[in-house]
Formats: structure tokens, sequence, C-alpha cells
């Protein structure tokens, strides 16, 4: 009788949990087809390094290892609650046909089994007494961590009493030994003791109570899990095998010609893709989105970790409305979860992307609600209506008039792709910073001077230069942005560009990653890693320099995005005077200027200004220098420091500094 109970109990949990999983996936099926299959390797590394390596997790030790322990913990204690299944068929049966290896497994299972103990009363203890911030959500999410955290809790504990409970059987047992390798089970030996005063029979009762106890307890785990935001036990490792292995500055190009086509951008679920339903299903509110956003730190209404639970609640909502084709409520995803102050507080930055430890794609989704609010509703901050007015007028975001682009170059002698026939090795893209801004123009001229010590043969477009597309992407206009992006290519393949440099972070990204998605293929560095190259090589001779304290500030664009941390410290390396000093966030863990996902043309109405956040930090570090290799970031950081009235301090490009050290002269004389 106790089998058959077992077995229908068994069957029961796993035909309940299995509904609710084909439920789960149906939901997906709302969300738009997207290819994810690709490159096995890579995507089995991934999983390998995030899902069993705990690599992202990791990057915060104390509460990294904890998890690591837990998570392990159970990858090996899936063997025990095999094992007490097993049991249920008959009370002495385990894995002991094994052999040699049943004893090593065991012992693990007892050591993994105090691990978890302790990782599961520290996690308790951060929530709960220390109250760590970013664990802090809704009542409901704080009661569904605190049931999860203390299910575990009991079926540790129901593991060592039924395994101590069953040791105390057999030793109680005349004649029968110690069969579960008592010796092995180190800990579970030792808690027998406490049943070794109990007759034979009520051992075995105890037994079956803690028995009964743990395999309840497992079987209610599981069938709670599809209704928990602890749903990511199951479905993190898919996230993270169907996370994008596109390049991490690409954004996905609307198909703007598509036929049938109701609606660009993402208005409600069923304009995502299925995997950015996958990550609601995913995110375990674990806030280290939170922790690092910008905008979140700042006072700002975005939360990242809402955008994701939103979409989750908004799928559970409305997805079997639409399977069984019935009405849905009016209310949509944008507006009625999400609001358009939210999505225009993101900077882009990428941070909680890199810190999510299940690689959930929070910046794709928000710019795509963005899409949906410019391209169908035409709802946009007030600034970028000017923005994008100027674009279309004059091929950049300022009020500048296109003619005048190369009008920085004067008597400097720079040459064009056209006067050059074409006949040149590299082109600079100037970007419309360094065309227009009149800080970056020194930036710019610091940098054609550089090349030219380095005889570099080098031209720029000039007046055929356009804007990169990369504020009206990052802004949702897909539109303007891809107009931009085809005119600009039909340029560069006019002169048979090959090689292009950039000053500007955004220019450089876009080029890179996202202009070959409509046929412009070029090879593409930024101006820091072209500067270390001429200086590794020879081709620019350093001389000692003035002794200066530099703290240098990871742009976005090249850092998170392109990898690019260590260029810019081996170019500040080079300068023999100079002590590099980091800042307490950097390289990828970096804080954002401020002024990404063309947040640079927006007005910052609520809480802190994240320049003025991260001018303090810089400043904590008392620098001579703040250096750079962004104009967004020179700007925000400028503007900080005049607001913090630290005079002494100066705001540089890279290139600035490289050059002073150089010849010694003064940003901006010409070099002929």
């Amino acid at each position: 009788m106790r089998t058959i109970i077992f077995l229908l109990l068994l069957l029961g949990a796993l035909a309940f949990f299995s509904l609710n999983v084909k439920r789960l996936v149906s939901y997906l099926i709302v969300g738009k087809g997207e290819e994810r299959t690709d490159n096995f390797p890579a995507r089995l590394k991934n999983v390998l390094s995030i899902v069993f390596g705990q690599k992202k997790l990791l990057r915060e030790p104390a509460a990294g290892w904890m998890h690591f322990f837990i998570f392990w913990g159970f990858v090996i204690l899936l063997t025990a609650i095999l094992e007490s299944f097993l049991q249920g068929l008959g009370r002495n049966l385990s894995f002991a046909f094994l052999g040699a290896i049943y004893g090593p497994l065991v012992f693990a299972q007892d050591t993994l089994g105090v691990l978890v103990i302790l990782s599961i009363l520290f996690a308790l203890f951060r929530r709960n007494i220390l109250r760590v911030k970013r664990l802090q959500g809704d009542r409901h999410s704080k009661f569904d961590a605190n049931l999860i955290l203390t299910l575990i809790l009991l079926i540790m504990v129901s593991m060592f009493l039924q395994n101590a409970a069953h040791i105390a059987v057999e030793r109680s047992t005349p004649g029968a030994g110690d069969t579960l390798d008592a010796g092995w089970r180190y800990v579970s030996s030792a808690i027998s003791m406490l049943f070794l005063g109990y007759g034979h029979g009520t051992q075995a009762l105890l037994f079956e109570i803690f028995w009964w106890s743990h395999v309840l307890l497992v079987l209610g785990f599981l069938n709670y899990l599809p209704y928990s935001k602890h749903l990511h036990i199951v479905s993190s490792a898919f996230n993270v095998y169907f996370s994008s292995l596109r390049p991490k500055g690409e954004l996905k190009p609307l198909d703007l010609e598509a036929e049938n086509i109701t609606r660009f951008g993402a208005g409600d679920i069923e304009d995502l893709t299925w995997k950015q339903l996958l990550d609601g299903y995913t995110c375990t509110e674990c806030g280290r989105c939170n922790s690092v956003c910008p905008a979140y730190l700042t006072g700002k209404p975005l939360s990242p970790r809402k955008i994701v639970t939103d979409i989750r609640r908004r799928t559970m909502e409305k997805a079997p409305d639409i399977l069984a084709e019935s009405d849905p409520p009016d209310m949509m995803l944008v507006d009625g979860y999400i609001n358009e102050d939210e999505l225009w507080s993101c900077t882009t930055c990428r941070a909680c992307m890199e810190e999510c430890p299940v690689t959930i794609e929070h910046v794709n989704a928000i710019v795509d609600m963005r899409r949906y609010l410019v391209l169908n509703e035409s709802r946009f901050p007030p600034e970028l209506a000017a923005a994008y007015k100027n674009i279309e007028n004059n091929y950049t975001v300022w009020a500048f008039n296109w003619r005048d682009r190369a009008k920085w170059t004067e008597g400097y002698n720079v040459p064009t792709a056209a006067n050059l026939n074409d006949e040149f090795d590299v082109l600079y893209w100037v970007g419309c910073a360094g065309s227009f801004d009149m800080r970056y123009q020194k930036v710019a001229r610091a940098f054609v001077q550089l090349m030219k010590l380095a005889n570099v043969k080098f031209a720029i477009l000039g007046n055929e230069e356009k804007c990169t597309g990369d504020p009206a992407r990052r802004s949702g206009n897909e539109y303007l942005a891809q107009t931009l992006i085809k005119e600009n290519i039909e340029t560069l393949n006019r002169h048979k560009v090959k090689k292009i440099v950039a000053t500007c972070p955004h220019c450089f990204n876009t080029l890179k990653n996202e202009y070959p998605d409509f046929g412009g293929k070029y090879e593409v560095v930024h101006h820091t890693q072209f500067i270390i190259h001429l200086i590794e090589s020879g081709r620019l001779k350093m001389t000692p320099s003035q002794k200066a304290r530099i703290t240098y500030h990871d742009s976005c664009y090249i850092g998170r995005y392109n990898g690019i941390f260590d260029e810019p410290r081996r170019i500040i390396g080079k300068l023999d005077g100079a002590k590099l000093i980091e800042m307490k966030r950097s390289k990828d863990k970096g804080f954002c200027c401020g002024a990404g996902g063309a947040r640079m043309w927006m007005e910052e109405k609520a809480g802190k200004r994240i320049n003025i956040e991260r001018t303090e930090e810089a400043l904590a570090t008392n620098p001579d220098v703040i250096a750079s290799a962004c104009p967004f970031c020179m700007t925000m950081l400028t503007d900080g420091v005049k607001a913090k009235e630290a005079e002494s301090v100066e705001v540089k490009d890279v290139a600035e500094l490289i050059l002073e050290a150089l010849n010694g002269a003064e940003v901006g004389a010409t070099v002929n």
C-alpha cells in the first residue's frame, strides 16, 4: 500500500508539473519568432560558464558563493532525492549498487547538504535582518522569496533526518550492519546518535515520518515553482542557452517594408519575441540590475527589474486570452504596465544586462517599446522633436548647417576623401561632436595631429559625412536611423572605404556593429585602439611628461558594449609622469555619464543628475585630470566639474594627453 500511495503521488505531482510547464511554454508562442539555435558550441559554453560556473553571480562574491553552494548542492542532491524516491519502492533500496562510487557520492551529499543549509540561513539573514536594499521587493515578492528559502531549508533538514533515522534503524537491526555507508554519511551518522535511545519500532516510525516529509516537501516545491519567481530554477539554463550571440552593441533592425505589419516596435507582449517573454519567466528579482542602473540609483522612474517583471505579469494575464481566442483586456503593456517616463529614463548603458546572472536583455526590450511610442504614437520627449528635425534637415542632432561640418579643419590642412581621389589608408569618422561641438573640435584636431605625426595616410568625408543614426536608433526612431545608415553606406562605398577610425564611441559602435546589417562592412576601430597601436609600433615617440594623477572614465559604448578597457589605460600608462587612479566603479562595472540612449538631448527632470553622481566619484580619487574617450562623456563630466566648482581638475581626452606629451604644445596648435 505504501508503494502504491507513493507512486500515485509521484505520478500525480509530475503530471501536474508537466501540465504547468506545457502551459508556460504555450504562452511563449504568443511572442514573435526569432532564430536562437545557431552556434551550438558557443551556446553550450555560455551554459557551462554562466549556469554551472556561476560566472556572473560570482561578480558579487558574498552572494555569489552563497548561490554557488545552493546551486551545486541542488545538482548533487538530486541524486539524494532520486534515492529517496527509490526508497518509496522499498525502504532499503539505494544506489549502493554503484559500488566504489557510492561512498564518495553520499559523502558529497552530506557535505553539500550542510553548505546548502548554511547558505540558506545566510540568505535569510541578508534578506530579513541585514535587509539588503536590492533584495527588497513588494509584499508578495518578499513572501515568495522567504517561502522558497524555507522550503529548501526544510528539504535539507528532512533529508538529514531521514538518513539519520535510517542509519539508526540499520544499527538497531541485529546483523544488518551499516548498509547506508554510515562512515561516508558523516553528518547523517552523527545525527543518528539522537535516535539510539529509541526502540527499533520507534526508529522505523521516525524514518517513515521524515521520509514522507522529505518526499512531500520535494514534490510540493516542484509544483510551486511554476507559480513563483523562482521559476528561474527551471528556465535559467534555457534562457542562457538562447541568449544573444550577436555583437553586444547591435540592435536588431526592424523590417520597415514588411507586409501585414500592424504596428512597429513593442506595444504589447505579442510584439515582443518569445525570448523576451522567456526573459520574463527567468527574472529572479535579485535586483542586481537595479543596483547598477544609473537611472534607478539617481531617483529616476526606471527600474530594469520592474520592466522585466511587468512583461511577465502581462504575459500571464494576456497570453491565455490570446490562445483561447477571447477578447483580452484593453490595457496594453505600454501605458498599462510600463509608462513613458520609465522608458525614456534609460541611458542604454547596458549595466543591467552585464550584471544579470541569467542574461536577461533589458535594453533591447526598452528600445523596442521606444520604437512603438515613436513610430506608432509619435510620442517622445519634446527635446527629441528638435533633434529629429535637425537630423532630417542638417544630418546632425545640433542646429548647425551641414555645410559647416568640415569648418573645424580650417588651418589644419585636413584632407578629404574626395580631394585624395580615394587614395588613403584610413577614413577618420569625425562625428557630429567633433564637427560641431567647440570643445570636442579640439579633440578632433589633436587626433588629426597625432595621425600626421605618425605619417598616417588618412582622410575625412567632410561635408559628405552624416550622423551615423545612433541617437535616432536608441531613441526609437528606426525609420530616420535607417535612412541615415543607408545614405552613409552609399557614401562610404563610393569612396571605397575599407578601414574607419572614430573618436566617438557611439559612432564607432554603430559603424562596427550595426552597419553590417545593411551591407556596410568595414574594419572599424576606436581612436584609443588606433593611438596605442601607433605608440607601441614606434610610430609615435613618447617623451617624459608632467606628473599628474589621472582617473579614467569608461565610456559604456566602447567599454561594456565593445570590451575596450585596456587600450585607454595602456595609453595613460605611456605617460611617464602619470599615475592612474581607478574609480570605485570602473571597467565593466563603470558608471554611465548619463548621456547614452539619446539622453544627451533630453532634460533630466527627476532625481539627482547622473553626471553629478559620476563626477563626484571621479573627484573622490583626488585627480588632476579626468580622462575620457567620448564626446558625450567629456561634456557630461565637464558640466559636472563646473557644477562641483572643482576648477583645478581638467577633463581631457586621451588623444589630448598624448599630443601634449609628444610635443609639449598647447592642444590646437597647427601641424602641417
